[in-house]
Protein backbone atom coordinates (compact mmCIF):
# COMPACT_ATOMS: atom_id res chain seq x y z
CA UNK A 1 0.00 0.00 0.00
CA UNK A 2 1.34 3.32 -1.06
CA UNK A 3 1.08 6.31 1.63
CA UNK A 4 0.74 9.89 0.82
CA UNK A 5 2.53 12.30 2.51
CA UNK A 6 -0.70 13.58 4.35
CA UNK A 7 -1.75 9.96 5.52
CA UNK A 8 1.99 9.51 7.01
CA UNK A 9 1.78 13.08 8.47
CA UNK A 10 -1.36 12.34 10.10
CA UNK A 11 0.00 8.96 11.74
CA UNK A 12 2.91 11.03 13.11
CA UNK A 13 2.31 10.98 16.74
CA UNK A 14 5.26 13.05 18.29
CA UNK A 15 4.41 15.77 20.21
CA UNK A 16 6.40 18.27 22.34
CA UNK A 17 6.77 20.52 25.38
CA UNK A 18 7.95 23.60 26.57
CA UNK A 19 9.80 22.36 29.54
CA UNK A 20 12.57 24.70 30.31
CA UNK A 21 13.24 28.51 30.48
CA UNK A 22 16.79 29.96 29.44
CA UNK A 23 17.76 33.29 30.86
CA UNK A 24 21.02 35.12 30.32
CA UNK A 25 22.48 31.65 29.36
CA UNK A 26 21.10 30.13 32.82
CA UNK A 27 18.44 27.27 32.17
CA UNK A 28 16.38 27.43 35.32
CA UNK A 29 15.56 23.76 34.50
CA UNK A 30 12.71 21.62 33.86
CA UNK A 31 9.36 22.93 35.54
CA UNK A 32 11.77 25.57 37.42
CA UNK A 33 9.17 28.40 36.75
CA UNK A 34 7.46 26.45 33.88
CA UNK A 35 4.41 24.63 34.39
CA UNK A 36 4.70 21.63 32.74
CA UNK A 37 2.22 19.18 32.07
CA UNK A 38 2.28 15.03 32.97
CA UNK A 39 1.43 14.28 29.54
CA UNK A 40 3.29 15.89 25.88
CA UNK A 41 0.07 15.75 23.83
CA UNK A 42 -1.80 19.18 22.34
CA UNK A 43 -5.15 21.09 22.73
CA UNK A 44 -6.84 20.71 20.06
CA UNK A 45 -10.41 22.55 21.17
CA UNK A 46 -9.66 26.46 21.07
CA UNK A 47 -12.35 27.02 23.29
CA UNK A 48 -11.43 25.01 26.35
CA UNK A 49 -9.94 26.83 29.41
CA UNK A 50 -6.45 24.71 28.71
CA UNK A 51 -5.64 26.90 25.78
CA UNK A 52 -4.21 29.39 27.99
CA UNK A 53 -1.58 27.44 29.69
CA UNK A 54 -2.44 24.19 28.90
CA UNK A 55 -3.91 21.43 31.18
CA UNK A 56 -7.08 19.01 31.25
CA UNK A 57 -6.12 16.22 29.50
CA UNK A 58 -2.79 17.37 30.42
CA UNK A 59 -2.70 18.09 33.96
CA UNK A 60 0.19 20.34 34.48
CA UNK A 61 2.19 20.90 37.90
CA UNK A 62 2.32 24.22 39.91
CA UNK A 63 6.07 25.60 40.34
CA UNK A 64 6.84 28.06 43.17
CA UNK A 65 9.53 29.74 41.41
CA UNK A 66 9.18 32.73 39.63
CA UNK A 67 11.76 33.87 36.94
CA UNK A 68 12.96 37.70 37.14
CA UNK A 69 13.71 38.92 33.68
CA UNK A 70 14.86 42.30 32.45
CA UNK A 71 12.29 44.32 30.41
CA UNK A 72 14.17 44.19 26.71
CA UNK A 73 16.06 40.99 27.13
CA UNK A 74 15.56 38.00 25.03
CA UNK A 75 14.53 34.76 26.82
CA UNK A 76 14.75 31.04 25.59
CA UNK A 77 12.01 29.11 25.94
CA UNK A 78 13.35 25.40 25.44
CA UNK A 79 11.23 23.07 23.75
CA UNK A 80 11.13 18.96 24.60
CA UNK A 81 9.92 16.20 22.92
CA UNK A 82 9.10 14.64 26.87
CA UNK A 83 10.20 16.28 29.90
CA UNK A 84 12.99 13.30 30.20
CA UNK A 85 14.13 14.17 27.10
CA UNK A 86 17.74 15.45 26.99
CA UNK A 87 18.57 15.44 23.74
CA UNK A 88 18.48 18.36 21.43
CA UNK A 89 18.61 17.06 17.78
CA UNK A 90 15.33 17.16 15.93
CA UNK A 91 13.75 14.20 17.19
CA UNK A 92 13.91 14.79 20.51
CA UNK A 93 12.09 18.44 19.77
CA UNK A 94 8.88 17.27 17.48
CA UNK A 95 8.20 15.39 14.96
CA UNK A 96 9.53 17.14 11.43
CA UNK A 97 6.01 16.99 9.89
CA UNK A 98 4.42 19.00 12.65
CA UNK A 99 4.76 22.24 10.71
CA UNK A 100 2.90 25.48 11.43
CA UNK A 101 3.95 28.75 13.51
CA UNK A 102 5.43 29.55 17.27
CA UNK A 103 4.35 32.13 19.16
CA UNK A 104 4.33 33.96 22.34
CA UNK A 105 2.31 35.81 24.74
CA UNK A 106 2.52 37.73 28.15
CA UNK A 107 -0.39 38.75 30.88
CA UNK A 108 -0.12 41.06 33.41
CA UNK A 109 -1.00 39.55 36.69
CA UNK A 110 -1.04 40.33 40.40
CA UNK A 111 0.42 36.49 41.58
CA UNK A 112 2.56 34.95 38.79
CA UNK A 113 2.26 31.48 40.77
CA UNK A 114 -1.50 31.43 41.54
CA UNK A 115 -2.97 32.67 38.42
CA UNK A 116 -4.67 30.38 36.16
CA UNK A 117 -3.98 32.15 32.93
CA UNK A 118 -7.71 31.83 31.98
CA UNK A 119 -9.58 34.76 30.44
CA UNK A 120 -8.13 38.14 29.17
CA UNK A 121 -4.84 39.86 29.59
CA UNK A 122 -2.70 38.53 27.16
CA UNK A 123 -1.13 40.24 24.05
CA UNK A 124 1.33 38.85 22.00
CA UNK A 125 5.49 39.65 21.84
CA UNK A 126 6.30 37.33 18.98
CA UNK A 127 5.69 35.08 16.35
CA UNK A 128 7.13 33.33 13.36
CA UNK A 129 4.15 31.69 10.65
CA UNK A 130 5.80 30.63 7.11
CA UNK A 131 8.65 32.29 5.28
CA UNK A 132 10.53 31.40 2.22
CA UNK A 133 8.89 28.23 2.29
CA UNK A 134 10.03 27.32 6.40
CA UNK A 135 7.92 27.52 8.76
CA UNK A 136 8.31 28.36 12.39
CA UNK A 137 8.26 24.76 13.74
CA UNK A 138 10.99 23.96 11.85
CA UNK A 139 13.45 26.42 13.19
CA UNK A 140 12.49 25.52 16.44
CA UNK A 141 12.99 21.68 15.03
CA UNK A 142 16.03 22.10 13.82
CA UNK A 143 17.17 24.44 16.03
CA UNK A 144 17.93 22.39 19.21
CA UNK A 145 14.22 23.63 20.19
CA UNK A 146 15.48 26.89 20.59
CA UNK A 147 12.48 29.26 20.90
CA UNK A 148 13.80 32.95 21.51
CA UNK A 149 11.10 35.71 23.14
CA UNK A 150 11.67 39.46 23.43
CA UNK A 151 10.24 40.79 26.22
CA UNK A 152 8.96 44.07 25.16
CA UNK A 153 11.05 47.50 27.56
CA UNK A 154 8.08 49.57 27.24
CA UNK A 155 6.06 47.65 29.50
CA UNK A 156 5.01 48.13 33.12
CA UNK A 157 7.30 46.15 35.80
CA UNK A 158 5.71 42.93 37.52
CA UNK A 159 4.70 39.59 37.61
CA UNK A 160 4.04 38.19 34.01
CA UNK A 161 3.04 35.00 32.90
CA UNK A 162 4.54 34.06 29.84
CA UNK A 163 2.90 31.76 27.06
CA UNK A 164 5.10 30.06 24.63
CA UNK A 165 3.36 28.17 21.96
CA UNK A 166 4.18 26.23 18.59
CA UNK A 167 0.99 25.23 16.24
CA UNK A 168 1.22 21.88 14.15
CA UNK A 169 -1.13 21.73 11.27
CA UNK A 170 -0.27 18.76 9.94
CA UNK A 171 -4.04 17.39 10.25
CA UNK A 172 -5.74 21.06 9.81
CA UNK A 173 -7.31 20.50 6.92
CA UNK A 174 -10.32 20.27 9.30
CA UNK A 175 -11.18 21.43 12.63
CA UNK A 176 -10.68 20.08 15.42
CA UNK A 177 -7.20 18.75 13.83
CA UNK A 178 -5.01 22.12 14.34
CA UNK A 179 -2.54 20.79 17.43
CA UNK A 180 -1.93 23.46 20.09
CA UNK A 181 0.54 23.43 22.33
CA UNK A 182 1.66 25.83 25.01
CA UNK A 183 2.80 26.12 28.54
CA UNK A 184 3.29 29.24 30.69
CA UNK A 185 6.46 30.46 32.51
CA UNK A 186 5.60 32.66 35.79
CA UNK A 187 8.17 36.05 35.40
CA UNK A 188 8.82 39.32 37.56
CA UNK A 189 9.63 41.59 34.93
CA UNK A 190 11.83 44.59 36.16
CA UNK A 191 13.24 47.54 34.50
CA UNK A 192 10.38 48.45 32.29
CA UNK A 193 9.37 51.75 31.51
CA UNK A 194 5.17 51.41 31.47
CA UNK A 195 5.15 53.72 28.55
CA UNK A 196 2.83 52.11 26.75
CA UNK A 197 -0.22 49.55 27.32
CA UNK A 198 -0.83 46.75 25.32
CA UNK A 199 -4.24 45.61 23.58
CA UNK A 200 -5.08 42.59 24.93
CA UNK A 201 -6.91 39.31 24.27
CA UNK A 202 -8.46 36.14 26.16
CA UNK A 203 -7.85 32.57 26.23
CA UNK A 204 -10.25 30.88 25.24
CA UNK A 205 -11.01 33.34 22.55
CA UNK A 206 -8.20 34.99 21.09
CA UNK A 207 -8.41 31.90 18.51
CA UNK A 208 -11.43 30.88 16.24
CA UNK A 209 -11.36 27.24 14.44
CA UNK A 210 -12.54 28.70 11.61
CA UNK A 211 -9.96 31.09 11.43
CA UNK A 212 -7.67 30.80 8.11
CA UNK A 213 -4.50 29.64 10.46
CA UNK A 214 -5.90 27.34 12.66
CA UNK A 215 -8.31 25.53 9.45
CA UNK A 216 -6.09 25.06 6.52
CA UNK A 217 -4.37 21.72 4.28
CA UNK A 218 -1.10 22.78 4.16
CA UNK A 219 -0.60 20.16 1.79
CA UNK A 220 -2.35 20.58 -1.21
CA UNK A 221 -2.88 23.88 -2.62
CA UNK A 222 1.10 24.81 -1.83
CA UNK A 223 0.88 26.92 0.82
CA UNK A 224 1.88 31.06 -0.09
CA UNK A 225 0.37 32.96 2.22
CA UNK A 226 0.24 31.95 5.83
CA UNK A 227 -1.93 33.89 7.96
CA UNK A 228 -0.86 33.75 11.50
CA UNK A 229 -3.98 33.77 13.93
CA UNK A 230 -4.18 35.72 16.61
CA UNK A 231 -3.55 39.55 17.21
CA UNK A 232 -1.02 41.27 15.73
CA UNK A 233 2.77 41.27 17.71
CA UNK A 234 2.56 44.69 20.17
CA UNK A 235 5.61 46.42 19.58
CA UNK A 236 6.89 49.18 21.81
Amino acid sequence: MKFTPILLASAASAHTIFSSLEVNGVNHGVGGGVRVPSYNGPIENVDSNSMACNGAPNPTTPTSKVITVQAGQTVTAIWRYMLSTTGSAPNDIMDSSHKGPIMAYLKKVNDATSDSGVGGGWFKIQEDGFNNGVWGTEKVINGQGRHSIQIPSCIAPGQYLLRAEMLALHGAGNYPGAQFYMECAQLNIVGGTGSKTPSTVAFPGAYSGSHPGVKISIYWPPVTNYQIPGPAVFKC
